[in-house]
């Protein structure tokens, strides 16, 4: 009889990419040493990707550094390989040992997007795991989930014994060791959660009671958190083959659509000389060619200019390539360029109106707009802008708007390099109301809406030479919309649509709209319903969670959208959010 390791070794030349299943990446912690417990950390993409997050690389850093303790890995695999597997009777299995996943103590999956859901229940099934946390019993691992859908884990909350709502870096290795010490002492998995449910930000949905509020785990001394040093070097080329430097959390602008921006408050900064450390520990370590310094809003970082001549000399001797994310116009200037790769400059106006963008409290002038021909003096000949379409209160002139902005960025690159070469590219997603935010309650435009909107936008643009234009499926959109909003109902659409076959949903050659549709009427429910206006005084599937931010100041926020008036930078002075009871604010 073939042992693991035979039956791998006998499907990997008959799949896709085969790297993405061996392990063996350079820096890989030792794995002899969990005496006390393992964890996998799982992310419902393939490899490619979940190598690129940096969620889950802090957590398994976080992990392997316990002297007990290991983490390890898990991505989900292509089609081909799942089938391959399903005929060698091979398990879903962990990279760094080739362990099957229901052997491990802990196993946990980071949920980053709605539309991974059916893939957490992909890999659950090649795992040999049940799918509700009521059908396993003590034989199983703790099964977790965090990331930013955590926000609000109606929805797939069945599927999981514990939750981590917020920052995970103190509450994964505090459950670690609550189920070691349970396992040893022959707990059964209830007493087990129960002490769980004491740790900050754990939610627990077998142990919930009416009332009760789970406030969310924050990591308050962010500056000395811990930070991956000696990161993974990928076998394949990643999505993001590069250090990673995140510079702070949370964001001070405020816009009233971004989730992000409120979830992650209060906002934490590191110091420029740890962050000039971290960058030149990971490229020496890990022989990376490019440096990206990572925030929501990187301009806006206080330390981004000493950063930058702190790394200046490093860059040029290493050879090494300093990267710019997406910009915030208003604080960009010429010295952010000036070591930064010179293929292209990302910025996000959002709306192309002052008016709409005064709704979404994005504070941008078209002043300010202009000052993006700074980046044509420092060489940069390519501009990618980033637009919702379907914002409140949105009408054609909005999107006329967009079309203008690019007119006017052609024009200003002419002024300053006299000539015609300037390329846009434009990229617009369809606004989707999510939780935790002032527009939780809207409503998201039609399916026929989105369609109309996007075609009026690639007409108007057509006429604009230089400028491509990209845009999100709307049905995704509506999907997304769903199921961010979405109650403990949607468990049982989200397993109907894995058994009549959806997966990798984010990829639009796998994305299957009709299932989608079908599975919401097996299920007697309306995927409109979960998609239109909410009424303020309606309790939501998310209340119970204690972001920081409260509801009072969502609801003024969006009134004062109604009203077109904006709200300063949180950098001018605190707004009154709530946030800094959960730590104080940094910047």
């Amino acid at each position: 009889m073939q042992n693991f390791d035979d039956k791998l070794n006998s499907i990997l030349l008959k799949v896709e990419k085969p790297a993405r299943y061996v392990g063996g990446e350079w820096n890989t912690p030792d794995m002899s040493k969990r005496t006390d417990g393992d964890f996998c950390f799982c992310f419902p993409e393939v490899y490619e990707i979940g190598m690129s997050n940096l969620g889950v690389a802090i957590l398994y850093d976080i992990i392997n550094k316990q002297p007990n303790f290991v983490a390890e890995r898990c991505y989900a695999p292509w089609p081909d390989m799942a089938e391959e597997m399903k005929k060698a009777g091979i398990p879903l299995f962990s990279l760094e040992t080739r362990k099957p996943l229901k052997d491990f103590m802990v196993v946990g999956f980071s949920v980053g997007f709605e539309l991974l859901y059916t893939n957490v229940l992909y890999m659950f099934d090649l795992a040999g795991i049940p799918f509700r946390a009521k059908d396993r019993d003590d034989s199983y691992p703790i099964m977790l989930a965090g990331g930013p859908c955590s926000v609000n884990p109606a929805p797939f909350e069945d599927f999981f014994d514990v939750i981590i709502c917020g920052e995970g870096e103190d509450a994964d290795l505090e459950i670690m060791k609550i189920v070691s010490n349970g396992r040893k002492q022959g707990l059964s998995k209830i007493e087990i959660l129960e002490q769980i449910k004491s740790v900050q930000g754990a939610y627990v949905p077998s142990l919930k009671k009416d009332g009760e509020k789970v406030v969310k785990a924050v990591i308050p001394d962010f500056e000395n958190a811990s930070y991956p040093e000696h990161p993974l070097v990928p076998n394949i080329e990643a999505v993001h083959d590069r250090a990673t430097v995140e510079l702070y959390r949370g964001c001070a602008s405020g816009c009233r659509f971004c989730q992000a921006g409120f979830w992650y408050r209060p906002i934490r900064e590191r110091s420029a000389e740890r962050c000039t450390a971290l960058a030149k520990t990971m490229v020496e370590s890990a022989g990376f060619d490019e440096i990206s310094l990572c925030s929501l809003s990187t301009s806006d970082y206080t330390g981004l200019e000493k950063l930058e001549e702190g790394l200046s000399d490093f860059c040029k001797e290493k050879k090494v390539n300093l990267s710019l994310p997406s910009l915030r116009i208003s604080s960009f200037k010429p010295e952010m360029a000036k070591d930064a790769k010179k293929n292209s400059l990302t910025f996000a106006p959002e709306a192309g109106t002052q008016r709409l963008r005064d709704v979404i409290n994005k504070n941008v002038s078209e002043e300010e707009i202009e000052k993006i021909a700074i980046a044509f003096e420092a060489g940069y000949e390519s501009i990618k802008l980033y637009f919702m379409m379907g914002l409140p209160t949105e009408t054609d002139e909005d999107l006329d708007g967009i079309v203008e902005i690019c007119k006017k960025l052609k024009w200003l690159y002419y002024q300053k390099r006299h000539k015609r070469g300037l390329n846009i590219s434009v990229s617009c997603a369809v606004f989707i109301p999510k939780p935790c935010t002032p527009f939780e309650w809207e409503a998201q435009i039609t399916l026929e809406e989105m369609h109309r909107r996007q075609m009026y936008l690639r007409e108007k643009l057509r006429q604009v030479k230089g400028v491509s234009f990209s845009y999100h499926g709307a049905e995704t959109s509506v999907l997304e919309g769903a199921l961010a909003r979405g109650d403990k109902k949607l468990s049982a659409v989200i397993e109907r649509a894995y058994a009549l076959g959806a997966k990798f949903d984010c990829w639009s050659e796998h994305f299957k709209w009709d299932v989608w549709t079908q599975a919401f009427d097996d299920c007697g429910l309306s995927m409109s319903s979960y998609v239109g206006a909410i009424d303020t005084d309606k309790e939501l599937p998310w209340d119970f969670i204690d972001s920081g931010v409260s509801k009072k100041y969502l609801l003024a926020q969006r009134a004062l959208a109604y009203q077109g008036i904006t709200t300063k930078n949180c950098r001018e002075g605190c707004n009154g959010c709530g946030a800094n009871k959960l730590g104080r604010c940094t910047i």
